[in-house]
């Protein structure tokens, strides 16, 4: 069971004499910066749990998500509007902790759907993860695909993640762990259905990093938190780089999805929960897709922008606030029910 649904049965606690809602997080102190809109709504009762999203490049309009942990093995196929238009069954995958999707590509060179099952809320308690990859059909309706697995170690050990990207040059994927200290891990240059692909890591991610992804033309990527989102450059090796800035995202039940669109102009940012709003949020200049498909953009200075900066530092407040309380309604449920257990026996 994923923290997410312990924090919307807890609500609210009470720390250090200031009361905290674990269903509202707060926003950046930028949020409405870029002018963020709602693309739509998805409102369909069987997407309940949204915590991954993966916009189309070869079905204009289409936008793919999943549900989180406990659910069944699907990837939902929405439109412009928010419905389903169709629901990919994995054949032959588990969905013990979906957390992340991207598109890639497969071992033939055709566009593959990559779903990854690599929550760990206990920080260690499973010695491996999976990332399942399907083909991306030709054809949008609901049929069911053989997934191929691959399994994941990392390199120092099990952790927690939520953060799935692909690189689209490389078709490298890279898992940002969960944590106030989190980093950035690279899987091998090809990933192998057999044996373990171990993930090494490679650089510094956001606190309690939620998801990300490469922008389509593979020069930036944007990896966000339940309290704001950081962009950055993408180096000659593929590997994010610099950051770039922060950016100021809008206020949600439970921020887990970001994806870029097709045309690389803005970002997607979806929530869990149900009747959840996916937001558009366009991109600043210096993120915008290359006409020339050029270098990546430069950080804005050397030691990256100011506003962004303090940003961070307030957000990671409102984060180390978030997780206190989820931790202690954590452990007042844990002991409600032992109570409950040792008063019935």
């Amino acid at each position: 069971m994923s923290l997410s649904r312990v924090a919307r049965a807890g609500a609210a606690v009470t720390l250090a004499g200031t009361s905290a809602c674990v269903l509202a997080p707060a926003a950046s102190a930028s949020g409405a910066a870029w002018g963020e809109q709602i693309a739509f709504t998805i409102e369909d009762p069987r997407i309940n749990e949204s915590s991954g999203l993966a916009a189309s490049a070869r079905h204009p309009g289409i936008v793919y998500t999943h549900n989180d942990s406990g659910g069944v093995p699907k990837v939902y196929a929405l439109d412009a509007g928010g419905r389903v238009r169709a629901v990919l069954t994995l054949a032959g995958a588990g969905a013990r902790d979906w957390e992340g999707m991207a598109l890639g590509r497969d071992e033939r060179g055709r566009p593959a759907i990559f779903v990854a099952d690599i929550g760990d809320n206990l920080g260690g308690a499973w010695p491996y993860v999976t990332v399942y990859r399907i083909r991306e059909p030709s054809e949008i309706r609901s049929q069911t695909l053989r997934a191929t697995s691959f399994r994941i170690k990392y390199a120092d050990g099990p952790r927690n993640a939520e953060t799935f990207m692909i690189n689209p040059r490389t078709n490298r994927v890279y898992i940002a762990s969960k944590l106030f200290g989190g980093k950035v891990y690279e899987g091998p240059a090809k990933l192998r259905g057999s044996g373990y692909n171990v993930m090494r890591k490679v650089a510094d991610a956001p606190a309690m990093a939620t998801d990300g992804a490469f922008s389509p033309d593979g020069r930036t990527c944007v990896i966000r938190s339940y309290f704001g989102a950081r962009l950055y450059s993408v180096g000659p090796d593929g590997r994010p780089g610099k950051s770039i800035r922060s950016l100021g995202i809008p206020m949600q039940s439970q921020g887990e999805s970001l994806t870029y669109t097709a045309d690389g102009r803005s970002l997607l940012l979806g929530s869990e929960g149900e009747n959840q709003p996916v937001y558009r949020l366009p991109l600043p200049d210096e993120a915008l897709p290359s006409p020339s498909g050029g270098k990546a953009p430069k950080n804005a200075g050397s030691g990256g922008d100011a506003e962004g900066v303090a940003g961070d530092t307030r957000n990671t407040r409102v984060g180390l606030l978030l997780a206190l309380a989820i931790a202690a309604a954590v452990g007042y449920g844990l002991l409600r029910g032992r109570g409950g257990s040792s008063g019935g026996r």
